[in-house]
């Protein structure tokens, strides 16, 4: 079997257990957050945090509860690791340094799960399982919690209440997330994932000399890192390292944890409001982009000019030869268009176009299928705006979902979509305008450039995937990254809750004949080129100073 057939077998088959999955998982999700009952566990946990979970919220008091609860988040897991020297359990690791506890801290609490440290090398057991891994947990939680607030936003009427945060956080952690890592943690165990507490200990020879590593929780931690798309990995290597990634099985089953949710939340997103053709429009703009990049990324990395890449029969380098192109390619893509930023490969290795798919992957707000929770709630948002170029085509007052989409509704919306791109460019420049940042590029040139514009992106998206050849670990990227963090994930936030609440005040708008059919193809069809076109006459100049510079020559 050729490595483009076996590319193609796995993608078929990562699909069907996808679609498979769908129905039962959005459904279950959609009765999670609708019903009106509390598990005992979680009537303990809102004694504990002295919460009353039947409360509905205002969006002011939910973005309260949001950054209330985060920010607590930070502060625990930076003194967890300013105090690591002196904690059971450490390795004897030293604490952790205050630039990169900061963007460490951050990072985990945003789900971003940005690494600028080695991870076998730094952190002990306790910061990684009572720190990292429980922020794996609750940051997509939180992630959920939002967008189902918007979800909310759309499905009520005459009300600006949208729920209640601790329980949309309670309810996401304890019944889906948790359940579902346990049995995603079994199965890679069962492939060869290791998960102990095991100390620094030999593993064999390399070049004359031995090597070490320590053990650790890995395979629960890697459960809830593929599935929350966090995407941080026990080893600096991440998942293309054999202890948490073992077999090609593993490596097709982990894309499908970070496929599951984001797709699913679509089904949800359709049940809540009362319509799932509403849910297959969206499920439709989300599919097509992703197997249009992935078909993209595998012609690239496939069939790249050069005579040593076609007679190896593919861009090898910087791939794992357990997983080959194909199935680095499905992973590069889908760990990009999500917020995961896990990697089976690097990303620096890739072919110039094949690092440009990777890159506009990212810059598109990770919306196909996105993170968890923030892909449904950046889709929704830009479903806000393709509903209103319609209604400017048509010269109607534009709906969606039976609300009227007027002057305040747009100004967030489009407030929201300006936050992350100028992010990105701001702090690429200025790196690449000051004397010392650009000393941490590997590479000179377009290469260069591209490391510094993926590094901004990647975080002002809450990605956390790197391109492997900049050195991130100075004051200045651990600062400036960890702020393109903080601000990428809350400032989008505050204007999804409030065009949340906005929505929800509204009565319903009467279908007429010239409402805009939003569960039609045409839809969808204009959805996916809103967001191509409003991505690229953003992005575009800085992707020619980069990777299509570098591609082209």
């Amino acid at each position: 079997m050729g490595p483009v057939t076996a590319a193609v077998l796995q993608l078929v088959a990562l699909i069907g257990a996808l679609a498979l999955c769908y129905v039962p998982a959005g459904n279950y999700m959609a009765k999670v957050y609708s019903s009106d009952k509390h598990w005992r566990v979680e009537k303990w946990i809102y004694k504990g945090i002295g919460a009353n979970p039947d409360t509905e919220m205002r969006w002011p008091a939910y973005l309260r509860g949001v950054l209330a609860f985060s920010l607590i988040g930070v502060l625990f897991l930076y003194l967890l690791q300013r105090l690591q020297g002196i904690l059971p359990g450490s390795l004897g690791f030293s604490s952790v340094n205050p630039a990169q506890s900061f963007n460490t801290a951050v990072s985990f609490v945003t789900n971003t799960n940005w690494q600028s440290y080695y991870g076998e090398q730094t952190m002990g057991h306790v910061v990684q399982t009572a720190g990292l891994a429980v922020q794996n947990f609750v940051s997509a939680a939180v992630g959920i919690a939002v967008a189902v607030a918007l979800v909310r936003g759309f499905a009520r009427s005459r009300t600006g209440e949208i729920g209640n945060f601790w329980a949309d956080l309670v309810r996401g952690t304890v019944r889906i997330l948790v359940p579902l890592s346990v049995v995603a943690a079994l199965v890679l165990v069962a492939c060869g994932a290791i998960q102990n507490f095991s100390g620094i200990h030999e593993v064999g020879q390399f070049m004359g000399g031995s090597q070490q590593w320590n053990g650790g929780a890995v395979a629960s931690q890697e459960a809830i890192k593929e599935l929350g798309t966090n995407g941080g990995g026990y080893f600096n290597a991440n998942s293309a390292h054999p202890f948490e990634n073992p077999t090609p099985f593993t490596n097709l089953f982990e894309i499908f944890l970070i496929l599951l949710i984001p797709f699913s939340l679509t089904r949800t997103f359709g049940v809540m409001v009362g319509s799932v053709k509403q849910g297959y429009a969206i499920l439709a703009t989300m599919f097509t982009i992703w197997l249009g990049f992935v078909a993209l990324m595998m012609w690239t990395e496939f069939a790249h000019h050069g005579p040593a890449l076609q007679l190896a029969g593919g861009a090898y380098e910087g791939k794992e030869v357990r997983f080959g192109v194909g199935g680095s390619s499905i992973f590069a893509v889908s760990t990009t268009l999500t917020s995961t930023g896990a990697v089976d490969s690097f990303h620096s290795s890739f072919t110039g176009l094949g690092g440009g798919i990777t890159l506009l992957s990212m810059m598109l707000g990770e919306i196909a299928p996105g993170g968890t929770g923030s892909g449904l709630y950046g889709i929704l948002i830009m479903a806000v705006i393709a509903v209103f170029i319609a209604g400017l085509m048509v010269g109607r007052t534009p709906e969606y979902l039976g609300k009227k989409i007027g002057a305040r509704e747009i100004k967030l919306s489009a407030i929201y979509i300006l936050i992350t791109p100028a992010l990105a460019l701001v702090f690429t420049a200025a790196s690449m305008a000051l004397p010392t940042p650009p000393h941490s590029m590997l590479n000179s040139g377009a290469h260069g450039f591209s490391e510094v514009l993926y590094a901004f992106t990647s975080a002002a998206n809450n990605n956390g995937s790197a391109f492997a050849g900049l050195n991130a670990n100075t004051d200045w990227f651990n600062t400036m990254t960890g702020l393109a963090m903080l601000f990428g994930r809350f400032l989008p936030m505050v204007f999804v809750l409030a065009l949340a609440g906005s929505l929800a005040e509204q009565k319903p708008v009467p279908v007429t004949a010239g409402t805009l059919r939003t569960e039609k193809p045409l839809f969808t069809g204009l959805l996916v080129g809103a967001i191509l076109i409003i991505t690229g006459l953003t992005y575009f100049p800085a992707l020619a100073l980069g990777p299509l510079a570098e591609g082209l020559a």
